[in-house]
């Protein structure tokens, strides 16, 4: 008869032993330390006295104050004010020449020739703003022009230099 105990093999031992140090490991790193420390009790003499720790300082409470509530009607509400672009006064000519007079010069894409009251009477007679969104979001046939790095005010500039050559 032979008395065969199962033993553990060195695996599943090594295993457990790591799983049993991680786990202290863990313990040890998380950090909840709730233990108070005590002051330690310095008897120099007969008449020493005990220290009490300070009792916490409450800090001081902030009051925000509360907003305003807005009842006056006659306060005027200010919007931010975008700076006007300062621009050369060729501005308008200098991006007509780079952009606009390829399509403008010879009427591409049925745009108004560059100095064809004809052609342009029809638009002359929307107001300058719509000519201008037009211009620069694009319209109908004509893509967008304020892109790729060219302001709206600059499109604004190349819009009042063609209408300057009509009227």
């Amino acid at each position: 008869m032979s008395n065969k105990q199962p033993r553990m093999s060195f695996g599943k031992w090594t295993l457990s032993v790591f799983s049993i140090s991680a786990l202290l490991a863990l313990s040890a790193c998380s950090g909840d330390n709730t233990t108070a420390e005590e002051p330690a009790a310095v008897s120099e003499s007969a008449d020493a006295v005990a220290v009490e720790p300070a009792p916490p300082v409450a800090e001081p409470e902030v009051v925000t104050p509360e907003p305003a509530v807005e009842s006056e009607v006659s306060e005027a509400i200010e919007e931010p004010v975008a700076e006007a672009e300062v621009l050369a006064a060729d501005a308008g000519a200098k991006l007509y020449e780079a952009q606009c007079k390829m399509c403008h010069a010879q009427g591409l894409l049925e745009a108004p020739k560059y100095g064809d009251t004809a052609a342009w009477s029809a638009r002359i007679t929307k107001d300058k703003e719509t000519l201008y969104s037009h211009s620069a979001k694009g319209f109908n046939k004509m893509p967008a022009q304020a892109i790729n790095g060219v302001t709206e005010a600059q499109v604004h500039a190349a819009v009042d230099y063609m209408l300057a050559s009509v009227s």
